[in-house]
């Protein structure tokens, strides 16, 4: 990850640390999407949200081994930092080649009770978006459970996000501000020193319209809902005013969501596949053809190509 894992737009199909569970047994651990639960091995444990995945079956889970302790970390009761993924697997190696055991451990997973959270997201110049992904990191140590990832693609910004037993110390949330340029009289504020909450917003104005360029809720992240979409999408922001700072999973107004990233390579969405769906005819394959000759998803590096299937087969059943 030396290289690919500086690049932002190689993280817009996987946007964060995630461990997948099969239906059965998210239900059987009375998990919600997103909850965190400890996942803990014989070498070490990690706290990661849990995703529902039809591709892992019952009594088996999954974490991409590329989330290392660059991007995915915190501290344990026992006060032990934690070195990513690499935590839960072996050290056995193959004595000639030397490769590690990478693929496969076996864990005990709990839900987590870490009741504050902090998210934090930011767009920055290309030259700052590195050193401000390194700075983050040294603060991942402080939390419970923390990651830090980059995101976007014609710009680019770093995502800092946090959990913790009790609410962190003022400071500490205010380094994270500062990293991420939310700071000064610029920046919309609100805060609630007695429940552990506080907004922050930064706008930047585009003639007379205005985009939302970054963003911190600490305490009370429900808002996440339709604040991450409104900076993922860079639309206008000029209709919410001070009302950004509203707390709640409902938005004060409407905000456009394309929803889930399907192809990397040509930026599609799911919402942009339901579109042309809705006026494909024929079989699966040829509305499937249809779908990449409009957006040309699944023409370039084709990784997209089985969620592209499942999205039109899905489709093809509800009609």
């Amino acid at each position: 990850m030396s290289r690919t894992g500086t690049v932002p737009r190689l993280f817009g199909h996987v946007a964060e640390p995630a461990i997948d569970l099969n239906a059965q047994d998210m239900a059987r651990l009375r998990l919600s999407e997103g909850d965190l639960v400890h996942v803990t091995s014989r070498r070490g444990s990690l706290v990661l949200p849990a995703r529902a995945s039809g591709e892992v079956a019952p009594a088996q889970s999954f974490i991409a081994m590329h989330w290392g302790e660059e991007f995915l970390g915190g501290r344990g009761t026992n006060g032990v930092r934690s070195a990513g993924v690499n935590a839960l697997t072996s050290p056995a190696f193959c004595p000639t080649s030397k490769q590690p055991e990478l693929k496969h451990a076996a864990v005990r997973i709990l839900k987590a009770e870490l009741p504050w959270r902090v998210l934090a997201m930011a767009r920055l110049p290309d030259d700052a978006v590195l050193d401000s992904q390194q700075a983050l990191r040294l603060l991942m140590g402080r939390f419970a459970y923390a990651t830090v990832v980059p995101f976007g693609r014609e710009r680019a910004g770093v995502m800092f996000r946090a959990a913790a037993y009790e609410a962190a110390p003022a400071a500490l949330v205010e380094e994270i501000a500062a990293l991420l340029r939310l700071e000064g009289s610029s920046v919309l504020r609100y805060a609630d020193a007695r429940r552990g909450q506080e907004r922050r917003m930064r706008l930047a104005a585009e003639g007379g319209d205005s985009r939302l360029e970054a963003f911190l809720l600490a305490g009370d992240t429900q808002a996440e809902a339709w604040v991450r979409p409104l900076l993922r999408e860079g639309a206008s922001a000029a209709a919410f005013g001070r009302a950004l700072l509203q707390g709640g999973a409902r938005a004060p107004a409407a905000v456009p969501d394309r929803g889930a990233q399907v192809c990397n390579c040509f930026d599609v969405r799911e919402a942009q596949i339901g579109a042309v769906l809705d006026h494909c005819s024929g079989s699966i394959d040829a509305k499937l053809a249809q779908v990449q000759a409009e957006l040309r998803c699944g023409t370039n590096c084709g990784s997209c190509l089985p969620e592209l299937r499942r999205i039109v087969r899905l489709r093809e059943r509800a009609a």
